[in-house]
């Protein structure tokens, strides 16, 4: 089996300078929630920490690589919901996440894993 990618080693560890180490300064973050990505390297970070403070128990069941691009499916809990998803990497030449883009199921995990994204984003823009 091969390595896993630095970018799960770092989640699973719960390693934010390591997580930071894996992405491009100009890697774009696609959301399951909104519209628009998060772009750079301190913004997805910052969008990182609010996830992992509310995903409860979140541990990788798999890694696909192919080329340039992994997948990473995970299982995770929000409240007493469980959810699962996939964050899928888009890397650069030097194995760099270049873009992660989120995927989450069911909606009704979704739906309360985005409402505690939501008061966290907001408490943190008002801090």
């Amino acid at each position: 089996m091969a390595e896993p990618h630095p970018f799960r080693q770092a989640v699973e560890a719960k390693d934010l300078a390591q997580i930071t180490a894996t992405l491009r300064k100009d890697v774009v973050l696609h959301s399951p929630i909104v519209f628009r990505g998060f772009n750079g390297r301190d913004l997805v970070v910052a969008v990182l920490t609010e996830v992992a403070a509310t995903l409860e128990n979140l541990r990788y069941t798999d890694e696909l690589r192919e080329g340039n691009t992994v997948a990473l499916r995970f299982k995770a809990e929000v409240d007493d919901y469980e959810l699962e998803g996939i964050d899928f990497l888009e890397l650069d030449d030097d194995d760099r996440v270049a873009e992660l883009t989120v995927f989450m199921r069911p909606l009704t995990a979704v739906n309360r894993f985005n409402e505690q994204m939501t008061e966290r984003l907001e408490a943190a823009r008002s801090e």
